[in-house]
C-alpha cells in the first residue's frame, strides 16, 4: 500500500509536469490524489497548506523581494558597474571581470540570479559587444556570474530551504554560510573569463577619470550598504533575518528615491506590483509543497531513498556525488524554488545520516540549483542572457562550457570541504 501510494504521488506529479501543468497545481493535485488513496481526511492536507505559510520567518521573503526590486529599478546596477570598473576594469578582459564583480555586489542586493542577468546583462552585454567581445562570450560571462545572486546573502531561496527543512535550520547561519561559496564562485568564473580573454586577446579596460572616482565610490558604496545592514544586523544580534529585511527595505527606499532619484516616487506602484507578482508565486509554491512534503515524511520516503543510496554505496563520497548529480540533472528541467521545496524533505535526512550539517547541505543544494539556472532546457538566467544578446540558446550553452567546469569545481569544494560553509557561521555564532 505504501509503495503504491508513493508511486501515485510521484507519477501523477511527473505526468502533470510533462503536460505543462504549473508546478504548484501539480503538487496540489498529486497530494490530493495520494491522500484520497490513503483515505486521509482532505481537511488534513488543507491544514498543511495553510500551516506551511504560518511562519514568522516567511515575513522576510516579501521584504527581501521588495528591497531587491526597489534597488533594481532605481539604477543600482549602473552604479555597481562603475564601481567594479574602478576596482578591476583596467586589466585585459576588464569588462568581463567587471561584469562578474558587479554580479557579486548585485547578488547581495537582489538575491536573484535572473534579476542579476537581466539588470547587469542589459547594460554589460551591449557594452562588451561594442568593445569587441564576442557575443556568446559576453552572454556566458553574464549568466554564469549571475549565479552568485542566489548564494550571496540575502537570498530568499535560503529562507525557503529553511522552511522546507522544518524550520530548524538557522537562516542567519545559511546567509553567513553562503558568503565564502558565493565569493569563490565569482572568483572561479573570473579566472575562466580571464583565461579566455587573454587567449582571444580581448581589450584592456579604459581608465576612469580621477575626478569621477569619488562620486562613483560614494554611489556604489551607498548601494552596497543594503547587504551590509542585513548581514551586520544578523551577526551582531541587533536584528533577526526578518527584521533586517524590513530595515533593508526602508534603507533601499530612501537611497533609491531620495539619494539616487533616477526614478520618480510614482514608480513605486510598478515596483509593488512586480514584488506582489513574485511573492504570490513563491508563497503559492510554499503552500502547495507543504502537503506534498508532509506526505513524503508520512510515507517514509526519505528512509527509502537513504536505503537505496546505501545499497548503491555506503561511502559518503559516492553518495554525495550521486546527490549532486541528481540535483544537477533536476536543475536542468525544473526551476529553483519548487526543487528546494520538493528535494529538501527527501535528501536532507539522507545527508545528515552521512554527517553533513543542514547548513552546508542548504548551500550545496542552492549552488547546484544555481548551476541549473544557466543550463538548458529551462535555465531562466540562460534564457534572459541569450535574449539580451540575441543569440540562440545552443550557441550560449557552447560558450558556457568552461564556466560550467569552474562552477562544478566550486560545487565539489563546497560539498567536500565543510569549513568553506561552516567557518563563518561558527565564528559569528549564527548557527
Amino acid at each position: 500500500m505504501i509503495v503504491l501510494a508513493v508511486a501515485i504521488l510521484f507519477i501523477i506529479f511527473i505526468v502533470l509536469i510533462l503536460l505543462r501543468v504549473p508546478i504548484a497545481l501539480s503538487l496540489v493535485v498529486s497530494s490530493l490524489a495520494t491522500g484520497l488513496y490513503l483515505g486521509l481526511p482532505l481537511e488534513t492536507l488543507m491544514q498543511r497548506m495553510v500551516g506551511g505559510l504560518n511562519s514568522f520567518s516567511l515575513l522576510a521573503i516579501p521584504f527581501f523581494i521588495l528591497a531587491g526590486e526597489i534597488m533594481n529599478e532605481g539604477g543600482i546596477s549602473v552604479r555597481l558597474i562603475n564601481l567594479s570598473n574602478v576596482i578591476i576594469g583596467k586589466i585585459r578582459g576588464g569588462l568581463a571581470l567587471v561584469n562578474v564583480l558587479t554580479s557579486t555586489f548585485f547578488g547581495g542586493i537582489s538575491g536573484s540570479s535572473v534579476a542579476d542577468a537581466s539588470s547587469i546583462g542589459s547594460v554589460m552585454i551591449p557594452m562588451m559587444k561594442k568593445k569587441g567581445y564576442d557575443t556568446d562570450y559576453s552572454v556566458a560571462v553574464t549568466v554564469s556570474g549571475a549565479g552568485q545572486g542566489v548564494i550571496i546573502p540575502p537570498s530568499h531561496n535560503m529562507i525557503i530551504y529553511a522552511m522546507a527543512a522544518g524550520g530548524g535550520v538557522s537562516i542567519g547561519g545559511l546567509f553567513i554560510g553562503g558568503i565564502i561559496p558565493g565569493v569563490l564562485l565569482g572568483i572561479a568564473v573570473m579566472i575562466a573569463a580571464y583565461i579566455i580573454a587573454v587567449k582571444r586577446n580581448y581589450p584592456k579596460g579604459e581608465p576612469v577619470k580621477r575626478e569621477d572616482i569619488p562620486k562613483i565610490l560614494r554611489d556604489g558604496l551607498l548601494g552596497l550598504l543594503t547587504p551590509i545592514i542585513i548581514i551586520g544586523g544578523i551577526v551582531t544580534g541587533i536584528f533577526t533575518a526578518t527584521e533586517s529585511a524590513a530595515v533593508a527595505t526602508v534603507y533601499a527606499f530612501i537611497i533609491t528615491f531620495f539619494v539616487y532619484r533616477d526614478i520618480p516616487l510614482s514608480h513605486m506602484k510598478v515596483i509593488l506590483m512586480k514584488s506582489i507578482k513574485t511573492l504570490s508565486m513563491v508563497l503559492f509554491l510554499i503552500a502547495a509543497s507543504s502537503p506534498f512534503g508532509w506526505l513524503l515524511a508520512f510515507l517514509d520516503v526519505p528512509a527509502m531513498i537513504t536505503n537505496l543510496l546505501v545499497n548503491i554505496s555506503d561511502n559518503k563520497i559516492i553518495v554525495f556525488l550521486l546527490i549532486n548529480l541528481i540535483l544537477l540533472l533536476l536543475g536542468c528541467i525544473m526551476d529553483m524554488a519548487p526543487l528546494i521545496l520538493i528535494t529538501t524533505p527527501i535528501l536532507l535526512p539522507v545527508v545528515t545520516d552521512f554527517g553533513m550539517d543542514p547548513v552546508q547541505f542548504g548551500v550545496m543544494l542552492i549552488l547546484n540549483l544555481a548551476i541549473g539556472l544557466v543550463t538548458p532546457p529551462v535555465g531562466s538566467s540562460l534564457f534572459v542572457g541569450s535574449a539580451i544578446g540575441g543569440i540562440p540558446i545552443e550557441k550560449a550553452t557552447k560558450a558556457l562550457m568552461p564556466f560550467y567546469a569552474a562552477m562544478i569545481i566550486v560545487l565539489l569544494l563546497v560539498t567536500f570541504i565543510p569549513e568553506l560553509v561552516m567557518f563563518l557561521p561558527k565564528i559569528t555564532g549564527t548557527l
